[in-house]
């Protein structure tokens, strides 16, 4: 008799705990979590090197057109006729018939924004005796993930097959929100920082962003992301390529 009445007793106990991890709470939680580790990371920097980044940016207009660009981007997310147009194009890259074989190809294609492949590039440069290259690579990484997750945590976007019946999938069903394609940001900073750090020539260079570009699509074609996500990870990927390039964090490794 007592088991039965203490038993019901105990469920709002466990509905106070449960909801102290909701959804609700999680995602401010996760949010502070992530800029905390950001801002930490930033404070490490020499003083030295904020000098150099803010005189890049009055210096460099191709800086301050992208930033432009990717607030403009931003910004767009509350339009109902941005979203509308995002949508239609989704649709139309997503759905249109293509052979069966360029699925698997697109896959894998789509893994080159992999943090791993990043982590086995910085690797393979370490080997090679670029250590810088490869710190820049790790450091950058890892810095690039928590902007993009503080800006998904913020924008707050869902995935497109989540909000559209017909989208179509190829793999997995990708967790997490949708703007800013991670996988595209990667890319294109890693891209960037390969083209500024090996001087490569005019046509190795467009060879490198072509293959971004890829990368990109692949990330509409596998129904992970928007058209518009996928823009806003060139422009933060490449803008980020081009500031850890100017703030060398080799500093950060030497400090330990």
């Amino acid at each position: 008799m007592n088991k039965d009445v203490s038993e019901p007793a105990a469920l709002p106990a466990l509905a106070a705990r449960i909801s102290l991890w909701s959804p609700q709470r999680r995602r401010p939680a996760f949010l502070l979590l992530l800029v905390t580790a950001l801002v930490l990371f930033l404070i490490w920097e020499p003083g030295a090197a904020w000098v150099i980044v803010w005189t890049a940016l009055s210096a460099q207009r191709g800086l301050v057109i992208l930033l432009s660009l990717f607030a403009v981007v931003t910004l767009s997310l509350i339009w109902s006729s941005g979203q509308r147009l995002d949508t239609r194009l989704f649709l139309f890259l997503n759905l249109r018939v293509y052979p069966a074989w360029l699925d698997n190809w697109m896959w894998l294609a789509t893994q080159l924004g992999n943090m791993l492949t990043a982590f086995a590039a910085a690797l393979v440069f370490s080997l090679l005796g670029e250590h810088r290259l490869a710190v820049e690579i790790v450091s950058g990484t890892l810095t690039l993930w928590l902007l993009v997750e503080i800006i998904k945590a913020l924008s707050d976007r869902e995935r497109p097959f989540l909000t559209l019946d017909n989208a179509r999938v190829i793999g997995w069903r990708e967790k997490g929100d949708s703007f800013p394609s991670g996988h595209t940001s990667q890319i294109f900073f890693l891209m960037t920082l390969f083209a500024n750090h090996l001087q490569m020539g005019m046509w190795a260079s467009l060879a490198l962003f072509a293959v971004a570009a890829l990368v990109g699509f692949t990330r509409v074609y596998v129904g992970a992301h928007y058209p518009r996500d996928v823009i806003a990870g060139l422009v933060l990927g490449s803008v980020w390529g081009i500031l850890v390039t100017l703030l060398d964090p080799s500093w950060l490794f030497l400090r330990f």
